[in-house]
């Protein structure tokens, strides 16, 4: 049995006063999709933040690759690493974010291979080689000279996944990659995380996309108030969830 990619154990968060993860706990394996569902303000997307030190945690731990995520054990007591060690640690973990924060002043290519050169000292030549291959994967061939307000939502989308997926990551979040698109344009950006989770992606996803997650997930968790109210197989947790909160938040939602 391999090691969890991710674990995380009572992890928590708070802004100020406010609690905002109650001690979660989960593992995610390698290969496997894990899928997370819940009301606005439950702290799903705070918790997947956490997962590449966006958000520092107050308690617990969490873990990717066998890492502490942003702080490393002198003894009994734990230290925040240094921008440079976090950033180094970021470049194995992908993550797309709702609004596709893709760089405006450059075209798709140039966004493609700027963090593969100069992060992880790849040369020009091979970054574009290796971009050009994503943006076909992508279905986006034909738009390497492009800039992002020529595109539409779900070809940034896609753009900013290809883009991500250029750092070669070991594990991808998604924080609720389609909410901000069309409706017709959702498709698209769901077709090709199912790709990426046949060719055997580690991915953490937030979404409201239900079909999405019954179709592709390993697992499914349902979020509310900062803790884990359910888990289990998506069609069971979709199909008969166990827990009222569940079964009152689905009845909106399916």
């Amino acid at each position: 049995m391999s090691e969890p990619l991710v674990r995380a154990d009572e992890v928590r968060k708070s802004f100020g006063s406010l609690e905002v993860l109650k001690g979660i706990t989960l593992h995610v394996n390698p290969g496997q999709v894990l899928c997370i569902i819940g009301p606005s303000g439950s702290g799903k997307s705070t918790f997947i933040r956490c997962i590449n030190h966006l958000e520092k945690i107050n308690g617990g731990r969490l873990l990717v690759d066998g890492h502490l995520v942003g702080y490393r054990r002198a003894g009994n007591k734990l230290h925040e690493m240094r921008e440079g060690e976090i950033a180094k640690r970021r470049e194995d973990v992908g993550m797309v974010f709702q609004h596709f924060n893709l760089f405006p002043h450059m075209t798709v290519l140039q966004n493609l291979i700027e963090a593969p050169t100069k992060v992880r000292k790849v040369s020009k030549a091979q970054a574009v080689a290796d971009a050009r291959a994503l943006l076909k994967q992508v279905g986006l061939a034909d738009k390497e000279k492009s800039y992002p307000a020529q595109l539409s939502g779900g070809q940034q989308q896609r753009v900013a996944i290809a883009r991500a997926l250029a750092m070669k990551p070991k594990l991808m979040l998604f924080d609720e990659p389609t909410s901000a698109l069309d409706p017709e344009l959702v498709g698209e950006v769901l077709d090709v995380m199912k790709q990426l989770a046949r060719d055997g992606m580690t991915m953490i996803v937030v979404t409201h996309e239900m079909g999405f997650a019954r179709e592709v997930a390993d697992e499914l968790i349902f979020m509310d108030e900062g803790v884990v109210v359910e888990s289990g197989a998506p069609r069971d947790v979709l199909a008969n969830p166990r827990h009222e909160r569940t079964k009152a938040f689905l009845s909106k939602v399916l």
